[in-house]
């Protein structure tokens, strides 16, 4: 398979993207990466050190991963050869690893970047592991997926992972300046307008340099409404399966929990504005008003079951206004996870304990045997105490009684747990 990114039977003078254009020669003009190319950058180290081991190139879209992977090739005296895993397949890769060993015989290694890389699945990567062990090729991947997840350990093991950020403002602000001076004029922007450009650019500098191709094409200048109208907005960077995914609903649960109101609606509108289905974000807000609110606020949970349904009767667009009120509320009522951590610890007292039997008074006695046996033996009928309390445990006899539940301080928890100090009192009492 021909090389797809190959440039060589391109005319010189033939048009090129502004973006292409001004793709970065050196490790000194990438951009927004100084955390590991600047001065002290381990990439920097590594390519002054004179030694390219096998990496990978984690980030968002348009961060410089490609052209990273172009420059460090201009580093090296390694053969270079680039793919992409979207279009290759086995007989590519098998081509690429034939390649490499012949030029390993004549004393030449082989440098291959390989864009996408995630893409492959578990039995392309494990094919890389041979030719990297004994040094046939050094591997340079790039991927807008956590390696963690999308990658083998085993690949991971044989190569450094280097996160690349999104492009913040300044780095995009260099990046339009860059382009202004390509041009020999000044963007035909108002100062908002200019801020709107790098706020859709979302920190993607292929993108923004993209847009200021097109801006540059005009001849009046632009306000921010001018720019909307030249512009269409572009959806966010936001895949139902892939790591924002998790990020912005850890985001949303943790601002819930934060009772950090306007938090919440934002990684909420977030979440709706990159296409998330309703119901999985309703889920969620089920499961903060048991987990982080619960009994603190009993309203919570059938408030959120109530939106939920309210969604599915409205639909769009009036249905997000009830899982907004829900997020609201959620967010202001008085947070305990005493139910969620008295779970967990009487989980783990019936996984110490086994089988222990119920108290004989716990247990019914519907046949003769049963009750010659001592089933239900000795059981108070509480609503016949003076008070609506016998104070009998309920507990296994070679157990003992144990305390699961701590309610809270706060909210209507502080009543429950007035009530559970009561009881205690009359238990002792009556033992």
């Amino acid at each position: 398979m021909a090389d797809l990114f190959a440039v060589d039977d391109i005319p010189e003078d033939a048009p090129r993207p502004l973006p292409d254009r001004l793709r970065p020669q050196s490790l000194g003009e990438v951009v927004g990466q100084d955390h590991i190319v600047g001065k002290d950058g381990p990439l920097r180290k590594m390519v002054d050190g004179g030694h390219l081991s096998s990496l990978i190139l984690w980030g968002p879209p348009g961060c410089g991963k490609t052209t990273l992977a172009r420059i460090l090739s201009k580093h090296t005296d390694l053969h270079f050869e680039q793919l992409s895993a979207i279009f290759s397949g086995v007989q590519d890769l098998r081509r690429v690893f034939e390649g490499a060993k012949i030029r390993r015989q004549k004393g030449q290694g082989t440098l291959l970047f390989v864009d996408e890389i995630h893409r492959f699945n578990k039995s392309q990567q494990d094919a890389f592991l041979p030719v990297m062990e004994d040094g046939t090729i050094t591997l340079i991947g790039a991927t807008t997926e956590n390696p963690s997840f999308e990658l083998n350990a085993a690949l991971l093991s044989r190569g450094q992972v280097f996160v690349l950020k999104r492009l913040d403002d300044e780095a995009l602000e260099k990046l339009l300046a860059r382009a202004e001076k390509e041009a020999g004029r000044k963007l035909p922007l108002d100062e908002q307008a200019r801020s709107t450009m790098k706020a859709m650019a979302d920190g993607d500098g292929r993108y923004v340099l993209s847009m200021a191709e097109q801006v540059l094409g005009q001849g009046e200048k632009l306000d921010t409404e001018g720019l909307l109208k030249l512009i269409q907005r572009r959806a966010p960077l936001y895949d139902k399966g892939d790591e924002a995914h998790f990020n912005l609903i850890s985001a949303f649960h943790k601002s819930l929990r934060a009772s950090d109101v306007d938090g919440a609606l934002y990684w909420m509108a977030r979440m709706l504005a990159g296409g998330e289905d309703p119901a999985y974000i309703l889920r969620r807000m089920t499961c903060v008003a048991s987990e982080d609110i619960s009994n603190a606020d009993p309203q919570a949970l059938p408030l959120v079951i109530a939106a939920w349904q309210a969604y599915e009767r409205l639909g769009l667009p009036e249905g997000e206004l009830a899982m907004a009120q829900a997020c609201t509320y959620l967010a202001c009522a008085p947070k305990s996870n005493a139910s969620y951590m008295a779970l967990k610890a009487a989980k783990r007292a019936a996984q110490e304990t086994g089988s222990l039997m119920p108290p004989r008074h716990a247990m019914n006695a519907p046949t003769k045997l049963m009750k010659s046996e001592g089933y239900g033996k000795g059981y108070e009928y509480d609503h016949d105490a003076p008070d609506g309390f016998s104070g009998q445990s309920y507990f296994p006899e070679d157990m003992g009684r144990q305390e699961f539940y701590k309610p809270v301080e706060r909210g209507f928890e502080r009543e429950i747990k007035k009530r559970l100090e009561y009881w205690a009192k009359l238990r002792a009492e009556k033992s």
